[in-house]
């Protein structure tokens, strides 16, 4: 899928330094930064919405004992 981006001037310098130094693309390090950056940003924003749901008591919650009593660890 073909996507497109506005970088600011000196995000755009650096990345053309960078792929003139190494003899790759552009394309090569956008792709990384995406999949490198990706789980992080889904860690993040979805955590977010759990706190969210958290907050406005949407989100199931269970206590120590409830936890240790179901994985059977309450000997």
């Amino acid at each position: 899928m073909a996507t497109s981006i506005r970088l600011d001037d000196e995000i755009e310098q650096r990345l053309e330094r960078l792929s003139s130094e190494t003899g790759r693309t552009k394309a090569f390090y956008l792709r990384e930064l995406i999949e490198r950056g990706l789980d992080d940003l889904e860690d993040y924003y979805l955590g977010m919405e759990v706190v969210e749901r958290l907050r406005k008591g949407e989100e199931p919650t269970f206590s120590i004992d409830e936890v240790e009593k179901d994985l059977g660890l309450d000997d």
